[in-house]
């Protein structure tokens, strides 16, 4: 819904975001039975939505373009490591303090409205980004005011120039990139959303350690340093040598994990090879594909939002699949096998990136994204 939105202003819909993910959140610490918790979280779902469309769309028109990687994959990498590990140790925390079990996950829930209405006011006084205002809507004094805002002094600027280009044309000329964007986006989530799901039960209790425990190993001894990586060379290295690179880290992860985990004299280096699968992914695909890099780099101005939407739709997608067919996919093949088909996923997705995916590093993003500027 708010990719076509979108495209009638990133700021109009910025903020309202994160004002349903406050309400949502809190909202879920006082419901009463579980019909109300499934219908609460469906709203957050749009909440969540909404942000994964606007968020990098605005962070990526706002960029330049030798910091533009680092600005996606900040907002999108490394703080969801950083966030999921917080969450954790506060349950954790909880449960030491003897809170009991029916308040513990109504706390934590509930506070995820802190840093969602923490941003509400600031989002709120952005302005437009100056390539939606100079693109889509024509205005050169608008325009010359939101460079001044961004850069904090006035900037010699090129003349701005309305974007009169059918936005039919450019789905027609941009449609394997966006084919593409969609796919890489969806075959990373159906692999990393397996390791978010199950990792903390499947995975931990066969290795003999407590789910809670397992999870802030995952983020902070794998994720979060796998993010600062990503963050360190992604505008350096570029996008598609990350994403090869992170898949194959992932795939051979994965592959050794499930071929030697039955040989393993304890459970701290089961922890480590399955801990790299982590560490490969925030790296390479976490920090491309899952920042909703590549549905902004991709494409131009006028039609950014709708395909952001479609991307992040993709995701959401693949994550659904995994939540369905992998509880059973393990129960009937066995988790050996389940991990080896995930590190086959990753082969192919290593695969169709180094095929399909053009690199954008350090290109001004109209020209990352072919857009016409004549």
């Amino acid at each position: 819904m708010f990719g076509p939105l979108a495209n009638r202003g990133r700021k109009r819909f910025y903020g309202l975001d994160v004002l349903v993910l406050t309400i949502a959140a809190l909202a879920q610490a006082f419901v009463q039975n579980i019909d109300q918790l499934i219908a609460i979280r469906f709203l957050l779902g749009f909440g969540v939505g909404a942000d994964y469309v606007l968020s990098p769309v605005i962070m990526g028109e706002n960029a330049n373009a030798r910091d533009r990687g680092k600005s996606l994959a900040l907002g999108f990498g490394l703080t969801w490591g950083i966030g999921a590990a917080v969450a954790c140790l506060v349950t954790m925390l909880l449960n030491a303090c003897g809170v009991p079990s029916d308040w513990v996950w109504r706390i934590v829930l509930g506070l995820g409205a802190v840093p969602s209405a923490s941003v509400i006011y600031l989002r709120r006084r952005l302005p437009e980004t100056p390539r939606y205002v100079a693109r889509m809507e024509g205005s050169a004094a608008e325009y010359e005011r939101v460079v001044e805002f961004v850069v904090g002094q006035p900037a010699s600027i090129a003349p701005v120039k309305r974007d009169d280009t059918s936005a039919v044309f450019y789905f027609r000329t941009h449609a394997k990139r966006i084919v593409t964007a969609c796919l890489l986006w969806f075959l990373f989530d159906l692999v990393a959303y397996s390791s978010i799901l199950f990792g903390p039960n499947l995975i931990a209790k066969s290795l003999g350690v407590s789910s809670g425990l397992f999870q802030v190993v995952m983020e902070l001894a794998f994720t979060v340093p796998g993010a600062l990586v990503g963050l360190a060379l992604i505008d350096r290295v570029g996008r598609k040598p990350m994403q090869i690179v992170g898949f194959m880290g992932m795939g051979v992860s994965l592959v050794l994990f499930s071929l030697l985990r039955v040989h393993f004299a304890g459970p701290w280096i089961g922890l480590l090879l399955y801990g790299a699968q982590n560490l490969m992914s925030q790296m390479g695909p976490g920090s491309v594909s899952a920042s909703g890099m590549l549905g902004v780099e991709l494409v131009p101005t006028k039609i950014r939002g709708t395909v952001q939407g479609w991307t992040v739709a993709s995701g959401r997608v693949g994550a659904a699949i995994t939540a369905f067919v992998f509880p059973p996919l393990f129960a009937k093949v066995g988790e050996g096998t389940a991990i080896l088909l995930l590190g086959a996923l990753c082969a192919i997705a290593a695969v169709c990136t180094w095929v399909l995916l053009p690199e954008t590093r350090a290109l001004p993003l109209e020209e990352a994204a072919q857009e016409s500027v004549a």
